[in-house]
């Protein structure tokens, strides 16, 4: 992964001054809840979804949308191969995921019975949904808080959005990934901005508030999401999604920046609704928080010594 902005050594000190900066708790389980309704109309964690969506990329699947043409999907099966010990029900489909991994073919052809050992596993197996929690963590929450480190955010609503965007997008820094769009957001910063989030970022020299640049880059996701650069984001797939930003935009323009235990924001048909913190499910996802802080790290450090 190469990273959007450049760093200094000394920010490694800074890093393990405020790691706290990252999703955990509540925060990480209202943002990943957030999202949840974006992928699949609810706030619940489908460990058993599975279907193709025909948006190019072949069986969808998952809590964080893990495609079989993206090799998102292979990574999890791999993932969950470490902690089986070896062979497992999917084992039968290795072959063909890394191939179409390898290759980002989006084609179905042999993998009949994938979804369905997909939904079964994911319904019930604890393995399994280890193995999706800590490859989402791994590829999606990890590079977002890398970002979100490094542009200095500290409102829970900035740092979701990045996850969310990265979820959909990828991390990349092709114009339609995450790191692309932070890109074209920071060069739209020409002047002092104050605001009303009590952060303040320095972009290109000048001073923001977390808010209004978050602002400036929900504008620029919604463009991205209406018009994709890149070949492979060209279904016309994500310009149904429009929902996603409006959403977010809901619960900027009601000042929810902070999050305790809810925050509200608007549901795919545009209906505000409730997202409360379930602590089950925070402590559950808080059992990897060290594995997610070592990810986090490691990307943080790569992009410092990608910078030197």
């Amino acid at each position: 992964m190469t990273f959007g902005t450049t760093f200094k050594l000394s920010a490694v000190a800074v890093l393990f001054a405020s790691c706290g900066a990252m999703l955990q708790g509540c925060n990480k389980t209202m943002a990943l809840e957030i999202t949840n309704i974006y992928e699949n109309g609810d706030t619940a964690f489908h460990y058993d979804y599975c279907e193709d969506i025909n948006d190019g990329r072949g069986f969808t699947s998952g809590i964080a949308g893990f495609c079989t043409g993206t090799g998102d999907a292979w990574v999890v099966v791999q993932e969950y191969h470490k902690l089986t010990g070896g062979k497992d029900k999917l084992s039968q489909f290795d072959s063909i995921l890394a191939e179409y991994a390898t290759t980002g073919n989006n084609s179905t052809v042999g993998l009949t019975g994938y979804c369905s050992v997909w939904k079964k596993l994911g319904a019930s197996n604890k393995k399994f949904k280890q193995a999706q929690d800590n490859v989402r963590d791994d590829m999606y929450m990890a590079p977002a808080m890398v970002y979100a480190q490094q542009l200095g955010l500290k409102t829970s609503i900035a740092q979701g959005q990045l996850y969310d965007a990265g979820i959909q997008h990828g991390a990349s820094d092709g114009p339609d990934g995450l790191g692309g769009m932070i890109k074209t957001t920071n060069a739209l910063v020409t002047k002092d901005e104050p605001g009303d989030s009590g952060s303040m970022l320095t972009i290109n020299g000048y001073k923001i508030d977390e808010i209004v640049w978050l602002n400036k880059f929900l504008s620029v996701r919604a463009s991205v999401l209406s018009n994709p650069q890149e070949p492979t984001n060209m279904s016309g797939a994500w310009a149904k999604t429009l929902y996603r930003i409006k959403s977010y935009q809901f619960a900027v323009d009601t000042k929810e920046y902070n999050w305790t235990d809810s925050v509200s924001v608007l549901d795919n048909d545009g209906k505000p609704t409730t997202v409360t913190c379930s602590m089950a499910m925070s402590s559950q996802l808080d059992n990897g928080v060290a594995r997610s802080g070592i990810a986090f790290l490691s990307l943080f450090l790569i992009s410092v010594l990608n910078a030197i």
